[in-house]
């Protein structure tokens, strides 16, 4: 079933440009606050937004971004929070939202449900960080995604076969890691990423967007050149850690990643 991402995908593909995807952690630094960032990645042309779910322990994660989810738990962000956060979103705007998430607060929540209500508030895909594809085979109660893309996360390391069917049964498009580690822009993407595309690309028409360490112009153009989009998290959230408190939060982040968005688009 065709929805936002794919539509977004097909639109970019016929202006030839990749796709910029902006990560924040949903409720940082306050909902209100979260709901102008969001809205400011928007209007500067991010093609789709990941909002991370809030959640204890993020081991997937580096430092910023745990920090992010702190801060956004201890503003008050739950799962029906963020419900309402992306129905306020969909009132203005229309650019796709992936919800980024370990499967705790999902299972806690009500795996169906959560997929439900977050796909009736607008919502379009999710990206289960810590829920093997093997896993959903094998529990029934997992098998239920409807309105949802289920995001595909595939890193260098991923051995050939695995790589192969993670590929086939992507939707929405895939999330290649341009190196190993936790989340963070403090290194910058490795030199294979073109090479891991390539391979991807042969079990596969998903578009596959790279992301991990890119936070320079200079990054993002040279991996919009070789993949279908630019994954830029850390980067825009370190901007939101060091202005918690400032009134002009959403221009800063507006400052910041048009030039990212801008470059690549460049290719």
């Amino acid at each position: 079933m065709s929805n936002r991402i794919d539509s977004t995908f097909q639109n970019l593909a016929t202006r030839g440009e990749a796709a910029f995807v902006a990560y924040v952690s949903a409720g940082d630094p306050s909902t209100d606050s979260s709901l102008e960032v969001i809205r400011a990645l928007a209007d500067s042309g991010a093609d789709i937004i990941e909002l991370g779910v809030p959640f204890s322990d993020p081991q997937a994660d580096g430092i910023v971004n745990q920090l992010a989810a702190e801060r956004a738990l201890e503003a008050g962000m739950s799962v029906p929070k963020l419900m309402t956060l992306i129905e306020s979103f969909r009132k203005t705007h229309e650019t796709p939202i992936v919800l980024f998430t370990y499967l705790n607060p999902v299972y806690a929540y009500g795996y169906e449900k959560f997929h439900a209500d977050a796909a009736a508030a607008g919502a379009d895909g999710i990206l289960l960080l810590d829920l093997p594809p093997d896993e959903i085979k094998n529990n029934k109660e997992l098998t239920s995604s409807a309105g949802l893309k289920h995001i595909t996360l595939i890193s260098p390391s991923t051995p050939p076969q695995r790589m192969k069917m993670l590929a086939e049964q992507s939707e929405g498009f895939i999330y290649a890691l341009s190196r190993m580690g936790v989340t963070g822009a403090q290194a910058a993407p490795s030199e294979g990423i073109d090479e891991l595309v390539k391979t991807i690309k042969q079990h596969t028409d998903t578009p596959v967007c790279v992301g991990f360490g890119i936070n320079t112009p200079e990054q993002a153009c040279a991996v919009a050149s070789v993949s279908d989009g630019v994954v830029v998290g850390s980067a825009i959230v370190n901007q939101v850690a060091q202005n918690t408190s400032n009134p002009q939060l959403a221009q800063v982040i507006t400052d910041f990643a048009t030039p990212l968005i801008q470059a690549s688009k460049a290719t």
